[in-house]
C-alpha cells in the first residue's frame, strides 16, 4: 500500500485488523493469519467444501515484544499470544499460517507497514483460484503497493515469478522480511519472488542497478527483470484507493504497465471508507467516486456500458463469491474487488472482438 505525501503524513491510522492488538505498542508486531488449503464455498454458505464443523479459539497474534505490559499471555518462545475471535476448526494437515511482521499503527506515510482488510480479501480470492482451478498456476505477475507483501505470498505458493513491488525502505525491508519468514513454511522458493521498489510517480521503466544486498538501492530492478515484467499477465492491487493524487498515479502507473509486453488483468480489492463532508454535508466515500471514473463498469450482460474508446473496462466480483480461507477479520459491506483490463486501441466497429471476463 503506497502511501501519500503532504502535512498529514504525520496523523496516526490504524487497520481494524488490528483491533486487540497491544495499545501503544512501538515497533513491529507479529501476526498469524491461519487458513485451509481445502477448496471451500461461497463466503457465508453453510456446510459449503470443506469449513468443517464446530469452532475453536484461535490464537491469532503473538508479539514480537513479549515484555508488554500489555501482555496477557506468551507462548513457548516468549511471545505475546491474543485469541483474537472464533472460526471453524480444520482438519490439522489443512491448516496453514501466513505470518506476518506489521505495524499496529502508523502515520500515512508508512500505511503499508500495516495489514489492511482488503488484502485478505484479495489473499481469499488467490487462494479459492489456487486451491480450485490452474488459473494462477506458473503465472508472472506484479503486486503493486505491496505493503507487507501478503498477496504476494497467497500467489506464491503457485505462481513461477512474483515482482512484489512498494515505495520506501521502510517498507520494502519489511515486506522483504515477511518473505524470509514465510518461504519455509508456505514451501516456496524466495527466488521466485522479487521485492522491488516501484514508485508511481516515476515512469515506466524503473531505474536499473546492480543487486547489493548491502546497498539502499539493493530494490533497484535488473534490466532483465524488467523485461520479465512485462511479460507478466497478472497485477494485483490491495487498499490503494484512499487519495484522489494517489488514484491518479495508481492508474498511470497500471496504463503504463498494461501498454508493454504481454495482455495483463488487473484484480484490485479495496474497502470504502466514509468521512463527513463539510462541502456535500453528507457522509461520502472519499475517493471512490473518483477511482470510479477511471473505468467503465460490464453491465450484467458483460458488455461495457457507454464505452467509446480505448480505456479500462472493469467487472465487479461480488465478495460473497468468494470464499473466506482466513479467518482473522471482518469482512463487512464495504469491501470491493474489481477485474480491470485496459484496452490501447480504440474500438469502433461493432464487430470488434470484445473482452470477456470469467469469474
Amino acid at each position: 500500500m503506497e502511501a501519500a505525501g503532504g502535512g498529514a503524513e504525520d496523523e496516526q491510522v490504524m487497520s481494524e485488523v488490528h483491533l486487540g492488538c497491544p495499545p501503544h505498542f512501538s515497533g513491529l508486531l507479529v501476526s498469524h493469519f491461519s487458513f485451509s488449503s481445502r477448496p471451500l464455498g461461497p463466503y457465508g454458505h453453510k456446510g459449503g467444501g470443506g469449513g468443517g464443523g464446530g469452532s475453536e479459539l484461535v490464537a491469532a497474534t503473538s508479539g514480537s515484544g513479549g515484555d508488554s505490559p500489555d501482555a496477557v499471555a506468551v507462548d513457548e518462545d516468549g511471545d505475546l499470544v491474543l485469541d483474537r475471535r472464533r472460526r471453524n476448526k480444520y482438519a490439522r494437515g489443512d491448516r496453514h499460517l501466513f505470518t506476518i511482521q506489521h505495524g499496529v499503527t502508523s502515520s500515512l506515510k508508512s500505511v503499508g507497514l500495516q495489514v489492511w482488510k482488503a488484502a485478505l480479501l484479495l489473499s481469499d480470492f488467490i487462494l479459492h483460484e489456487s486451491f480450485s482451478s490452474p488459473n494462477f498456476d506458473g503465472v508472472t505477475a506484479i503486486e503493486i503497493g505491496a505493503g507487507t507483501g501478503l498477496v504476494g505470498l497467497a500467489l506464491a505458493r503457485v505462481a513461477r515469478r512474483i515482482f512484489v513491488t512498494d515505495r520506501g525502505t521502510d517498507i520494502l525491508d519489511n515486506c522483504l522480511a515477511n518473505l524470509h519468514i514465510n518461504s519455509g513454511m508456505l514451501r516456496f522458493d524466495e527466488a521466485k519472488v522479487c521485492v522491488r521498489e516501484l514508485d508511481w510517480k516515476m515512469a515506466w521503466p524503473p531505474p536499473v542497478g546492480t543487486y547489493d544486498p548491502s546497498d539502499p538501492s539493493r530494490y533497484l530492478w535488473s534490466a532483465s527483470e524488467v523485461e520479465e515484467a512485462e511479460k507478466a499477465t497478472v497485477l494485483f492491487a490491495a487498499d490503494v484507493i484512499y487519495s484522489d493524487d494517489l488514484t491518479n498515479l495508481f492508474f498511470n502507473t497500471v496504463k503504463k504497465l498494461m501498454s508493454v509486453g504481454a495482455k495483463k488483468v488487473l484484480y484490485l480489492a479495496l474497502e470504502k471508507r466514509y468521512n463527513f463532508s463539510v462541502d456535500e454535508l453528507d457522509v461520502v466515500a472519499n475517493g471512490y467516486t473518483h477511482f470510479r471514473s477511471f473505468f467503465t463498469a460490464q453491465d450484467e450482460h458483460g458488455d461495457p456500458s457507454n464505452r467509446s474508446g480505448p480505456g479500462f473496462v472493469g467487472k465487479q466480483i461480488d465478495p460473497a463469491e468468494i470464499p473466506q480461507y482466513i479467518r482473522e477479520y471482518e469482512r463487512g459491506k464495504d469491501l470491493e474487488m474489481w477485474m480491470i483490463m485496459y484496452s490501447p486501441e480504440e474500438k469502433q466497429h461493432s464487430n470488434s472482438t470484445k473482452t470477456v471476463f470469467s469469474f
